[in-house]
C-alpha cells in the first residue's frame, strides 16, 4: 500500500533585491517587528502542512546566521545559486535522501510575507491528486495592451492573463528532473516555467490578493497593512 506522499517547502532567498534600493537584501528588511523572511517562514511553519522547510541562501549571507529561525528544527540551509532556478534545484538536492518522487514540494518566495495558511491548504487539497501539480495565480483585473516603445499596438484578452503567485507545488521528482533538464534556460523565471518547456500543463489555483510581494520600497508598509488586517 502506498503511503501518504508528503509535503515539502523550498524557499530561494539567496537574490540580493536590487529594486529595493536598501542596504540589504530584501527578505533582511525590517517589517512589523521582524524581518521578511521571518514573517515568511514562520507562516510555512505555522501552517503545520510541511515536513521541513528547505532555504536556499548565499554561502556570503552575514544576516543568516544571525536569526534564531534559521536554527529551528524544521529549517534546512541549502546553498544558494546565482539564479532562482539554481537556489531551488539546490535546495531540492539538499532534501533527497528525506523526500521521495512522489512527494510535494511547495516553492515559496521569501519576500511573500503576507502568505495565509488557507491558501496553502487550499492550494494542496486542490492539487493534492494531480499527476504534475500548479500554483497559485490571481486572475487579471486589469486591461492590458501590448506595446512597442510607447505606442499600443493591441488590448490583449484578460480572461486568458493570471499572474503568478507562490507557492508553485510540484511532485519532487518531477520539479528536480525538469529543472535539471531545463538548466541555464533564461526563459525559466518560475518553477511552473520549467515544466511548461517539457510539455507539462500546470493547474492553476486562485489565490488571495493579499499575498504580495516585496518588491519596491513602497511594498513594506503595504505588506504590513495587509497584515494587520489578517490577524
Amino acid at each position: 500500500m502506498n503511503s501518504i506522499p508528503s509535503c515539502w517547502a523550498v524557499v530561494p532567498a539567496a537574490g540580493v533585491g536590487k529594486r529595493m534600493l536598501a542596504d540589504r537584501p530584501k527578505q533582511y528588511l525590517p517589517l512589523a517587528g521582524k524581518t521578511v523572511i521571518e514573517h515568511t517562514l514562520s507562516r510555512l511553519l505555522a501552517s503545520g502542512a510541511f515536513a521541513k522547510v528547505a532555504v536556499a541562501i548565499s554561502i556570503e549571507d552575514p544576516y543568516w546566521p544571525e536569526l534564531a529561525i534559521a536554527r529551528h528544527p524544521d529549517v534546512i540551509t541549502a546553498p544558494g545559486g546565482k539564479e532562482r532556478a539554481d537556489s531551488v534545484l539546490s535546495a531540492l538536492k539538499t532534501l533527497q535522501g528525506l523526500a521521495s518522487g512522489n512527494d510535494w514540494v511547495l516553492v515559496h518566495d521569501a519576500a511573500r510575507p503576507c502568505l495565509t495558511t488557507s491558501d496553502i491548504h487550499l492550494q494542496i487539497q486542490t492539487l493534492k491528486d494531480d499527476p504534475v501539480g500548479g500554483i497559485l495565480a490571481l486572475s487579471s483585473h486589469d486591461t492590458l495592451k501590448q506595446v512597442e516603445g510607447d505606442v499600443i499596438t493591441t488590448t490583449i484578452d484578460r480572461k486568458h492573463i493570471w499572474r503568478a503567485l507562490t507557492p508553485q507545488m510540484f511532485r519532487y521528482g518531477l520539479l528536480r528532473d525538469a529543472l535539471q533538464q531545463t538548466e541555464g534556460n533564461p526563459a525559466i523565471t518560475d518553477e511552473a516555467s520549467a515544466l511548461e518547456l517539457l510539455g507539462f500543463k500546470p493547474k492553476i489555483v486562485e489565490g488571495r490578493p493579499d499575498n504580495i510581494k516585496i518588491t519596491r520600497p513602497d511594498d513594506l508598509a503595504l505588506a504590513q497593512f495587509h497584515m494587520e488586517q489578517q490577524t
